[in-house]
């Protein structure tokens, strides 16, 4: 096979594109076309396009890992299972994951600490915080140690409230408040105290169920 041409502009994520007499073209990372010296003109025997397409498939799935954890917090089961989701191959997947693990760059204990630290700052219940750490696929045996140190939310939860509930309200008003507030992660065991010490004319339930 024969390289037809090899663009000499990257593409938004930093690819080239090399296309192939036969018609078909891949995008290639600068890496990869130095490790194989391709260029315009070059021929390829089978074995070493094979052994291309393995090596760009390969660094495919490093570079989209690398995207992937510097826009946001990710376990590794849940990295790996995103880059299969975007159509890399599962080995891949798996070997980009562990380049990452030995870089020191993927680390499930700092990763949900780093996922609760983000609901505490948004104000979240704990409830939330452990739907979040259970989306983003992270072992059950970090959560605890992540988790122990959850501040109390009462002042969150005021200012929750308090936004939602002006001078004037109606029972619906608080329904919809304390509801927005269960959405948020807190039981209403941790809200009724709140509605309870600075709103002393709401009707409350003893066992809200929403």
């Amino acid at each position: 096979m024969k390289i037809e041409s090899v663009a000499s502009q990257q593409d938004r994520i930093g690819r080239y594109a090399v296309k192939f007499d036969d018609g078909s073209a891949m995008r290639l990372y600068r890496q990869t076309i130095e490790d194989f010296a391709l260029y315009s003109g070059k021929e390829l025997e089978q074995e070493e396009f094979l052994r291309l397409c393995d090596a760009a498939g390969k660094m495919s799935a490093k570079m989209r890992a690398v995207r992937i954890v510097s826009a946001s917090s990710v376990s590794k089961a849940d990295l790996e299972s995103r880059l299969v989701q975007k159509g890399e191959s599962k080995p891949d997947a798996h070997q980009a994951v562990t380049w990452l693990e030995e870089l020191d760059l993927l680390d499930d204990q700092k990763t949900a600490q780093q996922i609760v630290q983000r609901c505490i700052s948004k104000g979240y219940g704990l409830a939330r915080a452990k739907q979040a750490l259970y989306e983003k696929r992270v072992p059950k045996e970090y959560w605890q140690e992540a988790l122990e140190d959850y501040p109390d939310q009462s002042e969150k939860i005021l200012a929750f409230i308090q936004s939602r509930l002006g001078e004037s309200w109606d029972q619906k008003d608080l329904h919809r408040t304390i509801d927005g507030l269960i959405r948020r992660g807190y039981s209403y065991r941790e809200i009724r105290p709140v509605l309870q010490t600075y709103y002393d004319n709401a009707d409350f339930q003893e066992d809200y169920d929403g």
